[in-house]
């Protein structure tokens, strides 16, 4: 059976998001139907998933945030980290994270490949039985 991933792409950081989609659109299946949504930061991705749980086998979470001078940074990184987790658990379905938290924008640039992570943990899961 042909797999339904959506991939949802913070696209905040334009340069940043678009690294690790490419990256993750590299490693998954050509038999596998895609659809990408397009959300203005990561904080809008769990409750994008949310909406779509059960139209799709997987979901893949890309996205970047940059620690700036406040705690915003904090509050961002874990309340999307633990959303996406407790998705995937109470779904029973994969959610590869590769929503990516970075000190500067170096960093950040440098991890840009970490979507290929992500998507082969959903690769992974999606192939057990």
């Amino acid at each position: 059976m042909n797999k339904r991933i959506l991939i949802v792409n913070a696209n905040y950081y334009q340069d940043i998001s678009s690294g690790l989609l490419k990256t993750s659109l590299n490693l998954l299946p050509k038999k596998y139907k895609i659809k990408i949504i397009n959300v203005p930061g990561v904080f809008e991705i769990p409750v994008t998933i949310s909406k779509n749980l059960k139209k799709f086998d997987g979901f893949l979470a890309l996205g970047c945030v940059i620690k700036g001078e406040t705690p915003h940074f904090d509050f961002i990184s874990q309340a999307s980290t633990d959303a996406i987790m407790k998705l995937s658990i109470e779904s029973k379905k994969p959610i590869g994270n590769a929503i990516i938290t970075c000190l500067n924008m170096k960093q950040a640039i440098f991890r840009k490949k970490k979507g290929a992570e992500a998507t082969k943990a959903i690769l992974s899961v999606l192939s057990q039985k």
